[in-house]
């Protein structure tokens, strides 16, 4: 009642005053007591209909209705069971004001009546049982209206709707039995289980308990597979909310339905050239379930790979792999949507799953007698594709099928060899007859225009696959030697030096505006640089040859501090330079590790240099690629968008410091890790080079020679002083050097002049270890003083136990005095009774109480003197220990709290006087 309180309250705001608002409210007002309280069924079922028109078309009055209209149409669904107009009526009425209203005659505000009434219908006590009853009515359109109604709660208020369903005995069960309903009903079940089964596990669970499986693809069969409508992705969206990261869901469909349903699917029939929008959102959900059956299940299962790989082998066992190749490759008037989707299941199948790998490399494509090996018609795709998305796609392949798989990489590598001038630029007719490594040497050694740079680019990417992690691979293509343009310019020239010579040409192109073109600027140096990155990764040789021309060591470093380069570029050139330190082998002079160091410490400054893989770690690029980001799962909201992929390659920024959005995809999370990797080793490399420089041949200064009439003994002296001398020096530089060369390397942030003040860093490094051991005498003296502490405590405890004895013997003395005293009372008692008796007449009763006083008094006056002379003695004692207590920082107050309660004292001292 609260919440509808708080409506009514909304309802008043939206509605404005009583006197504009009232019409509206009133009216509503009027048909619901008509509904609950008419005498005549005809006019109950007419105000019921004008309650449907007026609630459809009308802003205000869902809000009036969801304020006090729920309570009386609900009633109307549990008592008139047999009135079906009336039943059918209050259905419709409730699912008009679930669903909002795009043209609203009311006024405009930011209140949505149709979510506020999907809240309030869900709080209904009973009301997700009551309508779940109604599946079971014999009329279509209790059902049909009840199931809208359903899937309209769905979408405004999820999480409640599965609750409640959960609750609800044989709840999923009852819309399970919509499936075997009419085809209209069955249309509108299986919405609303596509719509539960998107998070809610528990309801998984029990649809596959209830065989959804064979239901899904007996509806798939009725409606003609790939060619059928919207029912088809339906089905197979609910297959994919039941699969996706549930390796057990697989396995139950593998072992049961198995794959050939799902197979079939993708078989194109009839004119394969129409591809209409739902055909190609058809196709793409079934590659979609692919794709996650390829995946395997969550990350965290322990059986995802297992069963991945199972699925992978069954699949190709079904051909899916040639159907894949169909789609991907030989369909090229297939949408650009479909073919990325396809291509990007092979690389899936194949990943990670030799025997895949070998059928791939195995497969030819194609009639005879123009036929060629599948993975040469995927370069192709690749090198001449006017789209992004599908040169990525392709490129995936690759990627694919060259991780962990030298055999596969040695066998690519092997067909790279150069071609005679004259044979190069094959027309594109006679390409279907070139090897793998000619189309891709071809797709590398293109002329220097812009479009053949982008042709460039996309070779030097799939070399790079080619190279990865395969020293034999990386030498056998160093080998590989390139003929000179002309004749004139000199011979052959290594296939390294011509991508280096790319790569300075990226950064120079202009487009026709004179803004750096995107195309050969954003992405051509990356992808290039990322080459040369992996190229020479462990391989000393590919060092060697890189550093055989000096201009490419001077072109680095002019790229590495290029103001106008991305953080992207300037940090895979550091990369690059790193790796020309810590894979150098020679001794050249000018070659070796030291002068390169030394020139990035002249050129560039290690400060600088350092604060390139800062700066790179921190770009859109490496942030983006540290996770491996989810593909996005095809629903009916955004299908017909994801069916619909544009050339994306033409989109460009005039922003020259961002990177271009596909290096995201291709700087993926294997390849971030191994520049991490290496960014770890340049360091260590280059503290080490710098703590232990190149040694130069010293000459020995004329003034160091013997000098005539100097005995060989003085003179071996004084030559034994003079290298202590250059010793010590040489210590103190080496050890100033080390600590510079750390600092930079850990801080990496620190400005030029920072580094002039750690020039001093060994004398510093000097001074803390005094310090430190300045530290160490004072910490040891603060232990000597704890112990004096301690023992001046345990002292303490002890007087403050003879303190507690001498209160004791106090008392007992107080109490033989007061025993004294009552002996004496008693006695002058017995001497008044006497008195009264006449028996001792004589005797002086006083004096003898002033005698036995006396006595008495002289004998506690000694046991006390003896007593305050002690205490004396002790309270001295006390007041030293107090004073060493202060002067240790003790509160002495504190200690002696609750020692010598004198409570006592006082009633002596009174019973004394």
């Amino acid at each position: 009642m609260d919440l509808v309180s708080k409506y009514q309250g909304v309802v008043g705001r939206v509605f404005g005053n009583e006197n504009s608002s009232s019409n509206e409210d009133s009216y509503v007002e009027r048909l619901l007591d008509r509904i609950s309280n008419g005498v005549l069924a005809e006019d109950r079922r007419t105000a019921i209909v004008e309650l449907q028109s007026v609630v459809t078309e009308s802003h205000a009055a869902q809000l009036a209705f969801g304020a006090m209209g729920f309570p009386v149409l609900l009633s109307v669904l549990k008592e008139e069971h047999d009135d079906v107009e009336m039943v059918r009526g209050a259905l419709e009425t409730l699912l008009s004001a679930l669903n909002p209203i795009e043209h609203s005659k009311g006024p405009k505000n930011d209140i949505q009546p149709a979510l506020m009434n999907s809240d309030l219908l869900s709080r209904e006590a009973g009301s997700i049982s009551l309508l779940l009853s109604l599946l079971s009515e014999e009329d279509f359109y209790v059902r049909y209206y009840t199931l809208q109604l359903l899937t309209a709660l769905l979408t405004n208020s999820p999480n409640r709707l599965q609750e409640a369903i959960l609750t609800i005995p044989r709840g999923i069960t009852r819309l399970m039995d919509m499936l075997m309903d009419r085809e209209v009903i069955r249309n509108e079940a299986l919405l609303l289980l596509t719509y539960l089964t998107r998070e809610a596990e528990e309801i998984q669970k029990i649809v596959v308990f209830e065989g959804v499986f064979e239901k899904i693809f007996s509806i798939i069969r009725e409606e003609g597979g790939s060619e059928g409508g919207v029912v088809v992705q339906d089905c197979l969206e609910l297959l994919n909310n039941l699969i996706r990261n549930n390796a057990s869901h697989q396995v139950l469909l593998r072992e049961t339905i198995g794959f050939d349903p799902l197979v079939s699917i993708l078989k194109l029939k009839g004119s394969t050239y129409k591809f209409t929008q739902q055909k190609t959102i058809n196709l793409l959900s079934v590659l979609e379930t692919i794709n996650l059956l390829l995946n395997g299940g969550q990350e965290a299962d322990p059986g995802k790979d297992n069963n991945s790989l199972t699925n992978k082998t069954v699949l190709v066992q079904k051909k899916v792999l040639d159907l894949l190749l169909m789609l991907g490759v030989e369909s090229q008037w297939a949408p650009v949507a479909v073919r990325c989707a396809s291509l990007r299941c092979v690389g899936d199948l194949i990943g990670s799953h030799p025997k895949n790998c070998d059928a791939l490399s195995s497969k030819v494509l194609g009639e005879e007698p123009q036929v060629e090996p599948a993975l040469n018609s995927v370069l192709r795709v690749i090198l001449r594709t006017p789209s992004m998305q599908e040169f990525l796609a392709a490129d995936y392949i690759f990627k694919s099928f060259c991780e962990k798989n030298p055999d596969g990489q040695t066998m690519l590598a092997s067909t790279i060899i150069p071609q005679p001038r004259s044979m190069n630029h094959t027309p594109r007719d006679e390409e279907i007859n070139m090897s793998f490594g000619s189309m891709l040497l071809e797709g590398l050694t293109w002329s220097e225009s812009e479009s053949d740079l982008e042709t460039c680019c996309r070779a030097a990417s799939v070399l790079s696959h080619l190279l990865k992690d395969n020293i034999k691979c990386k030498e056998r293509v160093l080998r590989l030697e390139l003929e000179a343009p002309m004749p004139s310019l000199g011979g052959p020239e290594p296939l390294m030096h011509r991508m280096v010579k790319y790569l300075a040409l990226a950064s120079s192109m202009k487009s026709k505006d004179g803004k750096t073109s995107s195309s050969g600027y954003l992405y051509a140096q990356p992808i290039i640089l990322k080459l040369l990155v992996i190229w020479l990764s462990d391989c000393p040789s590919a060092v060697q040859c890189f550093l055989d021309s000096r201009p490419h060591l001077t072109y680095l470093l002019e790229l590495v501090s290029n103001p106008m380069a991305t953080a992207c570029i300037r940090g895979l050139t550091a990369i690059l330079l790193g790796e020309c330190v810590i894979y150098n082998k020679t001794g050249d002079s000018g070659k070796d590790p030291f002068s390169i160091v030394d020139a990035i410490s002249q050129k560039v400054g290690l400060t600088s240099y350092f604060l390139k893989f800062d700066e790179m770690h921190k770009s859109s690029v490496f942030n983006s690629a540290k996770l491996d980001m989810p593909r996005q799962s095809l629903t009916r909201s955004n299908a017909a968008s994801m069916a619909e992929i544009e050339d994306d390659e033409k989109e460009t920024t005039d922003q020259k410091s961002e990177d271009h959005p596909l290096l995201v995809l291709m700087f993926d999370s294997l390849f971030v890790s191994f520049v991490k990797g290496l960014e770890a080793n340049i360091r260590k490399q280059i503290v080490e080079i710098y703590s232990n420089p190149k040694s130069q041949v010293a000459v020995v200064p004329a003034e160091l020679e013997q000098t005539s009439g100097e005995s060989d003994d003085e003179y071996v002296k004084r030559l034994k002083m003079f290298v202590e001398k250059q010793c010590h020096e040489i210590q103190d530089l080496l050890s100033r050097n080390a600590t510079l060369a750390e600092d930079v390397a850990k801080t990496g942030g620190s400005d030029s002049s920072q580094i002039e003040n750690r020039a001093s860093s060994g004398s510093e490094r000097v001074h803390v270890e005094n310090l430190h051991r300045e530290l160490q005498e004072a910490s040891q003296r603060v232990e000597i003083l704890k112990a004096e502490k301690a023992k001046i405590e345990s002292e303490a405890s002890n007087y403050r136990s003879l303190a507690v004895k001498m209160e004791s013997d106090l008392q007992s003395l107080s109490d033989a005095y007061n025993s004294l005293e009552q002996a004496n009372f008693q006695l002058e008692r017995e001497v008044k009774s006497l008195k009264s008796g006449g028996a001792t007449p004589d005797l002086d009763i006083q004096a003898i109480k002033a005698e036995a006083r006396e006595e008495a008094q002289k004998e506690s006056e000694v046991e006390l003197n003896d007593l305050l002379v002690c205490l004396g003695q002790e309270q001295s004692k006390v007041e030293k220990l107090s004073m060493r207590l202060m002067e240790l920082g003790e509160d002495v107050d504190k200690l002696l709290e609750g020692i010598g309660d004198e409570t006592e004292l006082p009633e002596y001292e009174e019973e004394e006087d």
